[in-house]
């Protein structure tokens, strides 16, 4: 369960920064590349970067809580896992549907809620 716990929380630091990493700054990327991507320790950072362990985690704990704030107002995360589980549908009906006006019909439902934002 801890390994399962794990994996979605970097699943979902890697989700915000593929989305709202370009709003950081400069320093912030590093610092949380660093962390997210590299796995490096807070200890093994601020040796590098000459500051403090606490200066990296506020770092990095500011820049999760503005792209979490950023997810919140714009949800595109939100947006992107809703379409990604719609076209999976698409998907599974592709495979299984042999009657061509049910598939028209299921393809037309799906496309209209991707259209009006509806998910």
């Amino acid at each position: 369960m801890a390994d399962t716990v794990k994996m979605d929380k970097i699943v979902e630091e890697g989700l915000l920064y593929d989305f709202y990493g370009p709003l950081l700054t400069k320093r912030q990327k590093q610092i949380y590349e660093k962390v997210v991507y590299e796995d490096l320790t807070l200890g093994e950072i601020s040796q590098a970067e000459g500051i403090s362990r606490q200066a990296v985690y506020d770092i990095v704990s500011r820049s999760t809580r503005l792209m979490r704030s950023y997810e919140e107002k714009l949800g595109m995360i939100e947006r992107f896992m809703s379409i990604r589980t719609l076209t999976d549908r698409l998907d599974e009906s592709a495979d299984s549907e042999s009657d061509i006006s049910v598939l028209k019909q299921r393809i037309h439902e799906i496309a209209g809620m991707i259209k009006k934002d509806s998910f």
